[in-house]
């Protein structure tokens, strides 16, 4: 056996263990028919073909149909609320304080975070004309921008935004990565739209209110609210598609609990440094508030299958009482 075969059966372990004795042998009797003389790695490519094959079989095992299409609808939420804010952010961006006021900016920009902004909307743009992969390579990319704005202040010494505005950014971003690749042409847009009403919504707000700082115009505020609305959307998706018969909204709602969770993030992290009402929670009680969520979060989805699971399992019959009459 070559190591190349070798690793190929590990990757299959991904897959649950009736099909690996079923399909096992022709799988990756496959990947090395089509494999390059010499090769001793599976490809990248091959890795997560191999990885998602499996997860979509152990969740077909387990009965739970409605979950891949839950997981495109959950992405498809996060990704219209994270173009939102970012439109609203770009505004903000664009209002710098006046010189001689004492405020940091970048030039003619509040700090760094008008390059991360620009990324979400041309993520936008790519989700309507982009074909394939590219818009979710473009989500990609803007979510590691978002990433990028931390230690790029720290070398630079210049201003970005505040972490609150920023975790939930990445976490909208990761979900949304799960996006669909064949959309209706009527979907496409709905990002454009939703940018359109970030900076419409930001724009309409008076420059005494929405300048200077993310801290002068409540950023966290604008959060809990975002917050709101998409824990209202999921609940409400969740509720009218049970009605008929379908439990993707459910699998939706599961998936989005986390990065609702850290738009509220600073109420949360008040409330647990025994503060609530505070706009600026202790940080280790923001930091400790935020790893509980990204750990709480993710760690309901497992559970939520491993019960579904059982529940699916058919139960063992009971005696035949009259088997041998």
């Amino acid at each position: 056996m070559s190591d190349l075969e070798r690793r190929y059966l590990r990757l299959l372990r991904a897959y649950p263990t009736d099909y690996r004795r079923v399909r096992g042998a022709e799988i990756v009797g496959t990947y090395l028919d089509l494999a390059q003389p010499g090769r001793h790695w599976p490809l990248p490519a091959d890795v997560a073909d191999l990885l998602r094959g499996g997860l979509r079989q152990r969740v077909r095992a387990a009965g739970v149909i409605h979950l891949v299409p839950g997981v495109r609808l959950a992405a498809a939420v996060a990704l219209l609320t994270a173009i939102t804010l970012a439109g609203m952010w770009t505004v903000l961006e664009l209002r710098p304080a006046p010189p001689g006021s004492g405020e940091p900016s970048v030039g003619p920009f509040v700090s760094l975070g008008i390059v991360t902004w620009v990324g979400w909307l041309l993520a936008a743009a790519a989700h309507a004309l982009a074909p394939g992969r590219w818009h979710r390579r473009a989500v990609a990319l803007a979510v590691l921008l978002t990433v990028a704005l931390v230690p790029a202040a720290a070398l630079t010494d210049l201003p970005r935004p505040p972490l609150f505005v920023l975790v939930p950014q990445f976490g909208l971003g990761l979900v949304a990565l799960g996006a669909s690749r064949e959309r209706p042409v009527s979907l496409r847009v709905t990002p454009l739209v939703a940018a359109a009403a970030g900076l419409a919504l930001a724009a309409s707000l008076s420059p005494s209110s929405f300048a200077w700082t993310y801290r002068a115009v409540r950023a966290d505020l604008m959060l809990q609210n975002t917050a709101v609305a998409v824990l209202a959307v999921a609940m409400l998706l969740a509720m009218g598609l049970a009605l008929r018969g379908d439990q993707r909204g459910g699998w939706a709602a599961l998936i989005l609990l986390t990065p609702v969770g850290l738009l509220a993030l600073q109420p949360l992290a008040g409330a647990a440094d025994g503060n609530p009402a505070a706009f600026s929670p202790n940080w280790t009680a923001l930091a400790a508030t935020a790893g509980l969520v990204a750990l709480v979060g993710p760690a309901l989805l497992p559970v939520a299958l491993a019960v579904r699971a059982r529940l699916a399992r058919p139960s063992s019959p009971g005696p035949t009482w009259n088997a041998h009459r």
